[in-house]
């Protein structure tokens, strides 16, 4: 793992700073070992189960962290962001609980029921445009006629501080309970998980390898990490709506180039039996963005052999004719 450029607003501090910030909205959620993905696997795997956050998603760490470190004029002007869900949902959440005004913008046809929900928390719900990027489009539109705050999902320091303390707390739970960990799979999207945990590793554990993972039907950040060069996408149409991005962010991206030990592709069908698995194992549900991790993994399993690996179980979001459609097809 090579230092971060010197650019990047991210570094261990700005975690540990996180972690204090959103320690007294959030709980640390639980790392569990399962006997049937270490029997399927051929490996020891330990399951970082995000699902058990306030929005069945990582997300709201993100979201607490960020407006956690608003100024009082940016609390009272609102905020304002682009979302395939979770993300909106962390911020609708993390708005109520600090009084904070919300405007969320989503695009057409997005998941009826993190719409749902991000509403029932009190947070403005605004549909618009075919995909994220237009959706981000009218964001910015709007907060310029409104005089909002814009929160980016992945190119802000504050979110990417937030997401990392998801790995910080998987060193204190490993460590604690006399696990060695040799790898950490994380779904990639705007790549702050990744981002995070770079910051975090890079400073407490520079010999756990993180390995970033994306859907092949949305796969720009893998073909630029891959090329060296960023590479976008005309389309991102995958199942795992969490991670459908058609570009990197520059702040992530140049993160993850320095940090991530290797980046895989997985595809629609393996993304699907890595979702059932989960569910099977764990019976916990899981999106096809929470289960990508785990996808990766599988793929990889045989270079882990004796080893120790976690999977991030990053949301459980799913909409009920998606996961019909995912068990249906094993």
């Amino acid at each position: 793992m090579t230092p971060l450029p010197a650019a990047h607003a991210v570094d261990y501090a700005a975690v540990e700073n996180a972690c204090e910030r959103i320690a007294a909205f959030l709980q640390p959620t639980p790392l569990r070992n399962y006997e049937t993905l270490d029997h399927v696997l051929g490996l020891r795997v330990l399951v970082k189960h995000e699902n058990h956050l306030p929005t069945n998603s990582f997300k709201v760490r993100n979201a607490v962290a960020v407006l956690t470190s608003l100024s009082p004029e940016e609390r009272a002007c609102g905020i304002i962001a682009a979302s395939r869900g979770n993300f909106g949902l962390g911020l609708a959440w993390a708005g109520k609980h600090l009084k904070i005004p919300v405007t969320i913008c989503v695009p057409l046809g997005n998941n009826p029921e993190k719409n749902e929900a991000i509403k029932l928390y009190g947070a403005e719900l605004i549909e618009a445009g075919t995909n994220f990027d237009a959706a981000g489009e009218a964001m910015q539109r709007i907060a310029a006629q409104r005089g909002l705050r814009v929160i980016a999902s992945a190119n802000d320091a504050q979110v990417i501080a937030g997401a990392g303390t998801l790995t910080h707390e998987i060193l204190q739970q490993s460590r604690a309970a006399g696990e060695t960990v040799d790898a950490v799979f994380y779904a990639v999207g705007g790549g702050s998980t990744a981002a995070g945990a770079i910051a975090v590793l890079l400073k407490a554990a520079p010999q756990v390898k993180a390995i970033g993972v994306q859907a092949e039907l949305a796969s720009a950040i893998h073909d630029s990490w891959r090329s060296g060069t960023i590479i976008s996408t005309l389309c991102a149409d995958t199942l795992a709506d969490g991670i459908a991005t058609r570009m990197p962010y520059k702040m992530t991206f140049d993160a993850m180039k320095a940090g991530l030990a290797d980046f895989v592709l997985v595809s629609e069908s393996e993304i699907m039996a890595a979702m059932r698995l989960m569910i099977r194992s764990t019976h916990n549900l899981v999106e096809g963005a929470g289960a990508t991790g785990l996808a990766g993994l599988m793929k990889s399993a045989g270079s882990l052999c004796g080893k120790t690996a976690v999977v991030v179980l990053s949301g459980s979001n799913i909409d009920q004719a998606t996961l019909k459609r995912v068990m249906d097809a094993g």
